[in-house]
C-alpha cells in the first residue's frame, strides 16, 4: 500500500494552484527544513525530500497531469521515488538563501566582471542647450592597474592554481544526501591565488585615478537628459570589461526666455502710445535682436510668433518658433505735458469710451503692481 502523501498535501496547496503558487510553497518549505538550518535533524531531512518529490511533479505539467488522474500510481515507471537530479532546477529558488552556486556538481568559477557604471551631473546655460558644446569633465574612478595589467600580481609573478579547488573556484562537500557546490574561500571563487601582489594596486589590479574626458552635448538637450558615454565608468575586476558612464544634464533658467519642448516664450512691455498709435520694436532672440512691427489699437496680452526662432530639435530636425507676448505698461507717474496730454485726451473721448479705457488701465495696474 502506499503511504505517500498526497503532493498538494505536502506543499499545502490546492489541487487548482497556479505554478507560481507551488513554486512559492515549496520554496518556504524548503528554507524551513534545508538541512543547512536543521543539522542532524532526520525528520527535517525526510520532509525536506518529500517536498523536494511533490515539487518536482506538481512543477512539471505532464507529470502533474498523470499525477492529478492517476494519483502515486501513475508516477510509477517514469518515476520512482526521489530523485537527487531534481535539484537541478532549483538553483534560483536556494541559491539566493544558502549561497549555493550550482547543486549537485554544477561548476562555476568567477571571472571577470563588468565594472560599475558611474553618473556626472553636468550643469549647463540656457543657451549651450540650446546651440549644444563641447567641454570637459574630471572623472574619479576606479581604473585598470597599468602596472600589473589588471591582474592584480606582481610582474614577474602570475598568479597560481589554487590548490584548495584546483582552479576549479567552487569545492564540493557532502551534507546529510546530496552533495553541494560552494565557492571556494581561499581564492573567493577565482580559481586562482596571488603569491606576491603588485606594490601598485596591492593585488586589487584596480587603482583610483581621475580622467580628464571631452564630452559633445548636443543642440536641443532639455533638463534631465542623459547621455552615454560606453565604457568610461569603472574598471571591471579580473580584466573584465569597464561599465558605461552617463552625464546627466542639468539646464539653468533663464531670466527672460522660457522653454516648452522646442519652443521658447517671452514677455515683453510696450508703452501705451506704443500700443495706440503703432510702432517698430526690437525683440530679445536666442541669436540676437529682431524687429516686430505692431499695428495701432494693439491690446495687452497680444502674442506674436517668431518662426524657427526657438530651440532646435535633439538630432537637427527641425525646429521651434519664439511667442513674444506684449505687456502695456502704465507709467507709474506723469510729467506736467503727459498728464495735460491726458486730461485733453479725456475730454474728446466718448464716455462710454473712456470708462472703458480706464477700466483697461485698471487690470494693467492690476497686472504690473
Amino acid at each position: 500500500m502506499n503511504n505517500k502523501r498526497d503532493y498538494y498535501e505536502v506543499l499545502g496547496v490546492s489541487r487548482d494552484a497556479s505554478d507560481q503558487e507551488i513554486k512559492s510553497a515549496y520554496r518556504k518549505l524548503a528554507i524551513k527544513y534545508h538541512p543547512d538550518k536543521n543539522s542532524g535533524d532526520k525528520n527535517a531531512e525526510e520532509k525536506f525530500k518529500e517536498a523536494a518529490e511533490a515539487y518536482s511533479v506538481l512543477s512539471d505539467p505532464e507529470k502533474r497531469a498523470r499525477y492529478d488522474r492517476f494519483g502515486h500510481s501513475g508516477m510509477q515507471g517514469g518515476f520512482s521515488g526521489f530523485d537527487p537530479n531534481i535539484f537541478g532546477d532549483f538553483g534560483d529558488i536556494l541559491g539566493e538563501f544558502f549561497g549555493f552556486g550550482d547543486i549537485f556538481g554544477g561548476r562555476r568559477r568567477s571571472g571577470p566582471t563588468r565594472g560599475a557604471d558611474l553618473r556626472y551631473d553636468l550643469k549647463i546655460s540656457f543657451r549651450e542647450a540650446a546651440f549644444g558644446l563641447k567641454t570637459k569633465i574630471k572623472i574619479p574612478r576606479q581604473d585598470s592597474c597599468t602596472s600589473c595589467g589588471g591582474s592584480g600580481a606582481a610582474k614577474g609573478k602570475p598568479p597560481v592554481t589554487c590548490p584548495t579547488c584546483k582552479g576549479a573556484g567552487q569545492v564540493r562537500y557532502q551534507q546529510g544526501f546530496f552533495s553541494i557546490s560552494r565557492s571556494c574561500g581561499h581564492c573567493n571563487g577565482t580559481g586562482r591565488i596571488i603569491t606576491e601582489p603588485c606594490a601598485a594596486c596591492q593585488g586589487k589590479g584596480l587603482v583610483h585615478k581621475e580622467k580628464v574626458l571631452e564630452v559633445r552635448i548636443p543642440a536641443g538637450v532639455d533638463n534631465g537628459a542623459r547621455l552615454r558615454i560606453q565604457g568610461e565608468g569603472e574598471a571591471g575586476s579580473h580584466n573584465g570589461p569597464s561599465g558605461d558612464l552617463y552625464v546627466i544634464i542639468y539646464v539653468e533658467e533663464h531670466p527672460f526666455f522660457q522653454r516648452q519642448e522646442n519652443n521658447i516664450y517671452c514677455q515683453v512691455p510696450v508703452s501705451i502710445v506704443q500700443a495706440v498709435l503703432g510702432a517698430e520694436i526690437v525683440v530679445p532672440t536666442l541669436e540676437g535682436e529682431e524687429k516686430i512691427k505692431i499695428p495701432e489699437g494693439t491690446q495687452t496680452g497680444t502674442v506674436f510668433r517668431l518662426r524657427n526662432k526657438g530651440i532646435v530639435s535633439l538630432g537637427g530636425r527641425g525646429r521651434g518658433d519664439q511667442f513674444v507676448t506684449l505687456n502695456i505698461v502704465v507709467p507709474a507717474k506723469l510729467t506736467r505735458e503727459q498728464r495735460q496730454a491726458y486730461e485733453n485726451l479725456a475730454k474728446v473721448s466718448h464716455d462710454d469710451e473712456l470708462i472703458q479705457e480706464r477700466n483697461i488701465f485698471d487690470k494693467v495696474k492690476d497686472i504690473f503692481g
